[in-house]
């Protein structure tokens, strides 16, 4: 994946917030009405509308309007995009760190 690619910087900025986390943890559990996800919060309806804007704009709900009800519904596989980002980076790190623990032993034999 590009190093900056739009999508992904849209995905972590919504994670970013503990709000929307929690209504990504909730609909991991299956798909619910807004009201609902409102609830818990004690925030009004417009913020909360707010925050699932930013979570369906990077992809990671859906919503649709069934009468007078707005469900919201979690797209796990928009998820597998940060889990390879992240799954290279850790590549990444692991053998910079590889590198440095033999470096470092190394100096310890010379030594």
């Amino acid at each position: 994946m590009a190093k900056h690619d739009p999508d992904l910087s849209l995905i972590f900025q919504a994670l970013s917030d503990p709000t929307r986390r929690g209504f990504l943890a909730r609909l991991g559990q299956g798909a619910v009405p807004v009201s609902e996800l409102a609830r818990p919060t004690g925030l009004a309806l417009p913020t909360v509308m707010r925050h699932l804007s930013v979570l369906e704009a990077a992809a990671l709900i859906s919503t649709e309007k069934t009468g007078r009800t707005r469900m919201c519904h979690a797209r796990p596989e928009t998820l597998a995009a940060t889990e390879g980002w992240l799954a290279d980076q850790r590549a990444v790190w692991e053998a910079r760190t590889d590198r440095l623990e033999a470096y470092v032993a190394k100096l310890m034999k010379e030594s």
